[in-house]
């Protein structure tokens, strides 16, 4: 497929990593990246983050730093940025069950897991309604401690998304294997390049000592389930999508 001037979204968070495959979709095909015509950056809002306004902010200067670098006025591309609420869903995964979960999954903390697995499934919606075949992520092998970011994560949300017609890829994964390679990268486009971009989630510095084999064992009992939810969603049953992650108490 020709993916030439099509649209691309990105998982945007407003941290280095996310910025730099913002940068490198702007600059063009030099980076690996097809040309967009539209960049849709996709901000998601799981209820418990507090600064809210950092990403748009990060987004306003580095738009203007980006688009005085594109000679050709005409090649920029659209940027719109989008917060997605996928609270509902992260709760359904997690929140209004944890006391039922984790007993199945040898007593694990999955919640970042459960948050971008509905994180995953928000965008990849958003994506089919929008027409939007393209899906990055900034997840880098530095970063390969977290859940979410491990190849057992990774290949299941890929293998989600393809069912639906949307390919999903993680740029960056291998190259920013150090800080300082994304550090380098944004500080030569005179774009920040530390922190200050993200909101900060209650839950992004809680303990977990969850092995692949348990992210695994979890995405492969819930990926039907959010499957299903989808499915329901994007054909507008809304009961029916709304069965699917009843909540914890009426």
């Amino acid at each position: 497929m020709n993916m030439d001037r099509q649209d691309l979204a990105i998982l945007f968070s407003g941290g280095s990593d996310s910025l730099a495959i913002y940068a490198m979709a702007m600059t063009g095909p030099s980076s690996g990246l097809p040309r967009p015509r539209t960049i849709h950056l996709l901000h998601m809002l799981n209820g418990m983050a507090r600064f809210p306004d950092f990403p748009a902010r990060r987004l306003e200067i580095s738009r203007q730093i980006l688009e005085a670098q594109i000679p050709e006025k005409e090649q920029i591309p659209e940027t719109k940025f989008l917060s997605l609420d996928m609270g509902r869903l992260f709760q359904g995964l997690w929140l209004d069950r944890y006391e039922e979960i984790m007993p199945r999954f040898n007593g694990k903390n999955l919640v970042c897991v459960a948050c971008k697995l509905g994180m995953h499934a928000r965008a990849i919606i958003y994506c089919i309604s929008s027409y939007v075949p393209l899906l990055l992520a900034g997840y880098t092998a530095k970063q390969s401690f977290f859940p979410e970011q491990t190849n057992a994560f990774m290949d299941r949300v890929s293998a989600l998304s393809k069912r639906f017609g949307v390919t999903t890829v993680f740029p960056v994964y291998e190259e920013f294997d150090s800080e300082q390679v994304s550090r380098h990268f944004l500080e030569d486009l005179g774009l920040p390049s530390t922190g200050g971009g993200e909101q900060k989630c209650l839950f992004c510095q809680t303990l977990s000592t969850a092995g692949e084999e348990d992210i695994a064992q979890y995405l492969d009992e819930m990926i039907p389930e959010v499957e299903r939810y989808m499915e329901y969603r994007l054909a507008s049953r809304i009961k029916d999508a709304a069965g699917v992650f009843p909540p914890g108490r009426p």
